[in-house]
């Protein structure tokens, strides 16, 4: 690649090949081109490496596959190796469900501040629109058009706002949500040297909060989150969540509660482990 790397964005995937296929092919769309894509694979079998491999061969974008062997949900494990591989100075998470609008990585590069973390939205889309969504529909763009997901099934809900392309809106709706800027796994950004400064993700997280609690110890170390849920958007797509499980919640929330009540600005379960 000739032009300088501004942004890595971190895709994390387990076992969904083809929604990889449609989410990989809407980064081939983005209008800015100077970033790389690192997949941080938490145990996928051989056809999740066929989708990657085949994109790889149809895209100048620099794209690199980190992969661990599949025992349980360890995201915050191949999250961690991801952040140490990753070649630039800016991180964009997603994950391998989300289908990014065209705009979407020259928008997080366009509003990075220093010591600040951008915290994205997400529309999620109704299991039935879901599967209408193939590669014409992304390089028209038609699946971030309200009018097309309307005809389609998709309920006319104030959510659908979260799909304006007018940046007076997008700003003033940022502006007025009571919804907090956090650290969302689906769509948000930081520079990679406030997440190793915090020590990356708690390596003993689970389903359900991993993300957040990396966003609080980075808050209690004066990184400010910015609210940008209108401006750079993701759709969601369906599925069900098989991994979800009570104890391990409980076991998250019990981390959550210790980090908020010490304030804490560093894991010894994370990147790395002295």
């Amino acid at each position: 690649m000739s032009q300088e790397l501004k942004a890595s964005v971190i895709i994390s995937t387990y076992n969904q090949p083809e929604w990889l296929r449609l989410v990989l092919y809407s980064y081939h769309l983005q209008s800015a081109k100077c970033f790389e894509i690192i997949i941080a694979d938490d145990g996928s079998d051989n056809n999740t490496k066929t989708v990657i491999e085949d994109f790889k061969n149809k895209t100048d974008l620099k794209v690199v596959h980190v992969w661990q062997e599949d025992d349980g949900f360890r995201k915050t494990e191949i999250l961690n190796k991801a952040i140490l591989v990753s070649d630039s100075r800016y991180l964009i998470f997603t994950d391998g469900d989300c289908i990014a609008r065209q705009d979407f990585v020259k928008t997080h590069l366009k509003l990075q501040k220093p010591s600040c973390a951008l915290s994205g939205g997400y529309f999620k889309l109704t299991e039935k629109v879901s599967g209408l969504i193939d590669k014409y529909v992304i390089e028209n763009q038609k699946c971030f058009d309200v009018d097309w997901l309307l005809e389609n099934g998709q309920p006319k809900t104030f959510k659908l706002n979260k799909l304006t392309t007018s940046d007076f809106k997008s700003r003033f709706l940022n502006t007025i949500t009571p919804t907090k800027a956090t650290f969302d796994g689906m769509n948000v950004s930081c520079y990679k040297s406030d997440i190793i400064a915090v020590n990356g993700f708690d390596e003993r997280m689970k389903y359900g909060g991993e993300d957040r609690e990396v966003g609080e110890r980075m808050m209690n170390n004066g990184v400010k989150f910015l609210q940008i849920r209108y401006s750079a958007i993701c759709l969601h797509l369906y599925h069900d969540r098989p991994y979800k499980n009570e104890k391990t919640l409980l076991e998250n929330k019990t981390i959550r509660k210790e980090t908020k009540k010490t304030k804490s600005r560093f894991t010894e379960f994370g990147i790395s482990k002295n």
